[in-house]
């Protein structure tokens, strides 16, 4: 059995990691048993802290490993569809999917059988550990639940033209952290995973594979050019690409949410939410009579115990089926309607929430100096406190993400979010202390626009409440997310707006002036 430690870490790939030995399973598409889970949960308490990380990515990770885990449990996890069947390659990235695939009511195309079938080839063709670690591949069936937003090398995203479902395709090329381009190419679905294998073999064709740094395909691309790279990819096909600049079709609505909307109102589940949080919470399936719940996991974090009860729960009400999503947060799928109130108070006694106006919702932070060396800030503690601070001073009515990342590489979430914290080492009164540069809004900055710099922790808590409460009372309607509304205003207009307010609006008074006030 394959053990060594990686840059990127697998699960047959660890990596050191500051807060021990990091060990990271794979789950294609992020849907996973309620058996597997048992298995996961046992060995994050036997060989790790006792918990499992979800990520961005919609992989497990287990850490504070402090002895190596033995060949017996790692071919046990094998033989539970856990990590790849062929360990040369299980350090490719995780397959993206909709975490919704298969029951979104207004998905185009399910694209679960797509994500199985490239996770086989891959394990079919070992010549394939040659990808960069970091080659990742998306697909998108184009229903509520959205993943072609999220970074991506290659991306497959399902449009609708003359009635018919096609793929567009869409690869990663430009500057560092820009999303994919489209290519203006038409794939019928079942010419995916053709163009998918010629797509890696001319990358593996143009990549020196004994270099301990693999070439990544948006440098490659940047390199060869988009156009160039595509004609090598046509000489791998036995059919011609489509070139199209058609407008696709929007998706035709089927309306199970207008169905089922007076249920969700009379069970008080009808919460408002921003378009990458709207899957938490209670939702309808397009199966008749079944629904969906997003189950928030503080800063993606679950113990062994509540692994072991959300396992527990998806057998006792659902398929047996979980699904993690690239939000860091978990659904449990397949409830008949006459259940939901019960799963919702089982949920409760776990410890966990599905409410989208939970601060703890949209709140991602990266392992922080705890696990990383490169961390300046304890970012995952200070998420926590943040959110325990604004608990009980603020009411939100939709979710606001918030990014503790500790350092310029921000692992934890690669697009924008409304509030982006980069953490710093500040010199203050002879000695350092830990703080945040604070970025809002605007996509086309990595962090977003930068609003304050070197704000020391102790006073972070009171500054995004100031931030928050104006937000609430100056946005337009309460559709309009945090970052539309930071993108309104120049920096020098938002300073402006958060260091008038009065004492007694961070007392939770709003005055009447503020909400007429307009710079």
């Amino acid at each position: 059995m394959l053990y060594r430690f990686a840059t990127c870490p697998g699960l047959f790939y660890t990596t050191p990691a500051a807060d021990g030995i990091l060990s990271r399973i794979r789950i294609p598409g992020g849907i996973i048993s309620s058996q597997q889970c048992r298995a996961i949960a046992d060995i994050a308490e036997q060989h790790g802290g006792g918990y499992v990380d979800v990520t961005n990515r919609a992989n497990l990770q287990i850490r504070e490993i402090r002895t190596g885990i033995n060949t017996e449990v790692l071919k046990y996890l094998q033989d539970m569809g856990l990590g790849s069947r062929n360990p040369v390659v299980d350090h490719i990235r995780n397959i993206m999917t909709s975490p919704t695939a298969g029951i979104d009511p207004q998905e185009l195309i399910d694209t679960r059988p797509f994500v199985q079938s490239w996770d086989n080839y891959i394990a079919a063709h070992p010549a394939l550990s040659g990808l960069s670690a970091k080659f990742s591949v998306c697909f998108d069936g184009g229903g509520i639940i959205r993943v072609c937003d999220r970074l991506n090398d290659i991306l497959f995203a399902a449009v609708l033209l003359d009635g018919h479902v096609y793929f567009r395709l869409y690869l990663s090329v430009g500057a560092k952290g820009q999303p994919p381009s489209d290519m203006g190419i038409l794939l019928p679905p079942e010419k995916c995973l053709p163009v998918l294998a010629a797509l890696a073999d001319v990358y593996l064709a143009h990549s020196n594979t004994t270099n301990k740094r693999r070439l990544r395909l948006l440098e490659l691309l940047n390199t060869l050019g988009c156009e160039n790279y595509l004609q090598e990819v046509q000489q791998h096909l036995p059919f011609p690409l489509l070139y199209s600049d058609l407008t696709p079709q929007p998706p035709s609505l089927i309306g199970k949410a207008e169905e089922f909307s007076p249920f969700l109102q009379r069970e008080g589940l009808g919460e408002k939410s921003n378009a990458n949080y709207q899957h938490i919470g209670i939702h309808p399936q397009r199966q008749q009579g079944l629904f969906y719940l997003g189950v928030v996991l503080p800063l993606g974090r679950l113990e062994s115990s509540q692994i072991r009860g959300l396992a527990d729960l998806a057998t006792k009400y659902g398929s047996g089926t979980l699904r993690l999503t690239p939000w860091q947060n978990l659904l449990l799928t397949d409830i008949p309607q006459q259940w939901v109130g019960d799963i919702l108070r089982e949920i409760a006694l776990l410890g966990l929430d599905s409410s989208a106006s939970n601060i703890k919702s949209a709140l991602v932070a990266c392992s922080g100096k705890k696990g990383c060396a490169a961390s300046a800030t304890d970012t995952k503690s200070h998420a926590l406190a943040l959110a325990e601070y604004l608990k009980t001073r603020l009411t939100l009515d939709c979710p606001i993400n918030i990014h503790f990342s500790g350092c310029e590489k921000s692992c934890a979430q690669h697009s924008n979010s409304d509030i982006t914290l980069l953490g710093v080492r500040i010199e203050a009164d002879n000695e350092t202390v830990e703080g945040y540069h604070v970025y809002v809004g605007d996509s086309k900055e990595k962090f977003g626009r930068e609003l304050y710099q070197n704000v020391t922790f102790a006073e972070l808590p009171a500054l995004i409440k100031r931030m928050l409460c104006v937000y609430k009372i100056q946005r337009l309607n309460s559709d309009e997310c945090f970052g539309e509304f930071a993108d309104r205003y120049t920096i020098a207009q938002l300073q402006h707006l958060f260091n008038i307010i009065p004492k007694s609006l961070v007392n939770n008074k709003i005055p009447n002036f503020l909400e007429k006030s307009a710079i």
